[in-house]
């Protein structure tokens, strides 16, 4: 890529213009001065059928932020008449209420929701991550009843590992927490470690920082670096933040590429570390409130929780205009005098010339010696 040359100054110019005959430069375009950006607009929830401001939240929202199950399988038990509300079968997932009092699931009650709980898992390979699996496999649930501590209750993995994929595998009880850190636009790092074999370049892993399309799918940035090499076997990390279904494989394959083993390393902050495989460690409670700040403090993150919450979004002020600054006018030239003629310079003028000192000019050769034979003013 070529920069522009910089000036003295140490800023960069403007390019040079091409020469060559026929070739004339191009006009300078003095820039538009940029105007202030409008205030937002406060985005606010629709109102009810009757004209009044809603109240309340959706009821797939509060059972997933009570830890029954995620808003989409939540929307699946409605359409299968597993939620009621007083005895009667709630029909719609857009019910709202202020609260999940009187409401059941398969016939029991839910309880109030707990504090967001999060573990980190080290999955091993050939574990399911789902619930349960319809051929009988092993999923990750099978691990987890001695690998969490008591009273961990039910818990949701973030995200999915395949079937021959280990590492990191994140969980919480609670939906909102879960549904953030899976938002692409929230874009949270995963870092990846694949054993692969056969011939790949870091200029070709570097080419990946622009995206590619494989197969009608495009996939975003991905950071890879070659770690190590021995003859075709090679170790590469890379860092994603989109988590499509095998992107890691797909795009490694895409390059010639065979995946022998993949290991996520990490997730967010949280880092698999020394994790045993198989084991399971909870995430202390201030890491957690301290992770759900920092997502929460993303812009687009804010807007949309203020949309859900029925919560106006404070318009951001108006970035200061800076006011011209008053060019001085230039002063009246003086009126020459009548007669006043130009003093005209002599082509000497500016040369250094030997100044004059009123005394004699030394004489060359030897110094005379005095009277006698003695040295100028010596005594008799």
């Amino acid at each position: 890529m070529a920069f522009p040359p910089k000036d003295r100054s140490g800023r960069p110019g403007r390019p040079a213009a091409p020469t060559g005959s026929g070739s004339k430069p191009a006009p300078y375009k003095i820039p538009k001065p940029r105007l202030p950006k409008a205030a937002a607009v406060p985005q606010t929830r629709a109102p009810a059928d009757d004209g009044t401001a809603r109240e309340g939240d959706r009821i797939a929202k509060l059972l997933a932020r009570a830890g029954v199950a995620s808003r989409r399988e939540i929307e699946r038990y409605i359409a299968e008449g597993r939620i009621a509300l007083d005895g009667e079968v709630i029909t719609t997932p857009a019910t709202i209420l202020k609260n999940l009092r009187g409401v059941t699931v398969d016939g029991n009650p839910v309880a109030a929701p707990e504090p967001p709980r999060l573990f980190m898992f080290h999955k091993p390979s050939g574990l399911i991550t789902a619930e349960r699996d319809p051929t009988g496999r092993p999923t990750i649930y099978t691990a987890l009843r001695n690998a969490l501590p008591e009273g961990a209750g039910r818990v949701m993995p973030v995200g999915r590992l395949d079937i021959n994929t280990e590492g990191l595998l994140l969980l919480t009880n609670d939906g909102e927490l879960k549904r953030a850190m899976e938002l692409p636009a929230n874009a949270v790092p995963r870092t990846y470690r694949a054993r692969t074999f056969g011939d790949v370049a870091q200029n070709q892993l570097d080419e990946l920082m622009q995206g590619i399309e494989i197969e009608g799918i495009r996939y975003g940035p991905i950071n890879a670096n070659l770690e190590r090499s021995t003859g075709r076997n090679k170790w590469i990390e890379l860092t994603l933040t989109e988590g499509k279904n095998r992107e890691v494989r797909r795009v490694l394959e895409h390059l010639g590429l065979e995946v022998s083993r993949l290991l996520r390393l990490r997730y967010g902050p949280f880092d698999l570390g020394e994790l045993p495989r198989g084991a399971a460690e909870e995430v202390p409670q201030v890491v957690v409130e301290r992770f759900r700040k920092g997502l929460a403090g993303d812009h687009a993150t804010r807007v949309q929780q203020a949309v859900h919450a029925g919560k106006a979004v404070a318009p951001r002020a108006p970035k200061p205009v800076a006011k011209p600054v008053p060019v001085p006018e230039r002063e009246p030239e003086r009126p020459r005098r009548a007669g006043a003629q130009r003093v005209r310079l002599s082509p000497d003028a500016g040369k250094l010339v030997d100044k004059p000192t009123g005394r004699p000019p030394r004489r060359s050769g030897p110094r005379p010696a005095g009277k006698n034979g003695g040295k100028p003013g010596a005594k008799r």
